[in-house]
């Protein structure tokens, strides 16, 4: 990539995260090409679609998520690795506004630029639903597509002015459904959100 090209890029993407964190995901690409001092056709070069340049956005922040997953395997005991999933799911989604609209349209949409990464998170999530299930403390009488449409439905909830103060009662509800040997009561609390690094 050329230096103006990649000096364009870096432009776009810092302007995109400021105007994605006002508007949300269906801020107008031709609002952040203005923006970012850069012509309509400049940006639709480097990101032909909204969906690609939320990928571009989340890249860093998707995979610090799947990695967290892969920690939580082997470092937490069933229950706690589940719960402490749905927590770090719970901060992202709430870190970037629409984020979860766009991730449930592209989940089964093999086209989609966050495609992959909506894959990655399903596959993280399944597997540690069914760690659980094999040692008891997760409801057997759901799947790994189960889990995502409920963490799916979290995220939407907290995403929404109305429901955003209620965030901890209603992640504590849907841990709790899932959960054979917890109540909500027993659940660990919110621990202080951490400043995500930004991609």
């Amino acid at each position: 990539m050329r230096a103006d090209a990649r000096k364009n890029y870096s432009q776009v993407l810092a302007v995109a995260r400021e105007v994605l964190t006002e508007q949300g995901s269906s801020a107008s690409m031709r609002d952040i090409a203005r923006r970012s001092g850069v012509g309509l056709a400049t940006l639709l070069r480097h990101f032909p679609t909204r969906e690609a340049l939320y990928e571009a956005l989340l890249c860093t922040n998707l995979d610090a998520l799947t990695h967290k997953a892969k920690e939580l395997e082997t470092a937490s005991a069933p229950e706690e690795a589940l719960v402490s999933w749905l927590r770090e799911w719970v901060e992202f989604v709430q870190s970037y506004k629409g984020v979860v609209t766009l991730m449930a349209s592209a989940h089964t949409n093999a086209d989609s630029a966050l495609y992959a990464s909506c894959a990655a998170i399903h596959s993280a999530s399944a597997r540690l639903l069914l760690r659980a299930q094999k040692a008891g403390t997760a409801r057997a009488d759901m799947n790994g597509d189960d889990l995502f449409a409920l963490m799916t439905a979290l995220g939407w909830a907290v995403d929404q002015p109305s429901f955003a103060p209620r965030a901890d009662q209603l992640f504590h509800i849907i841990a709790s459904a899932i959960l054979t040997s917890q109540t909500s009561n027993d659940l660990p609390q919110k621990h202080p959100s951490k400043k995500r690094q930004s991609s």
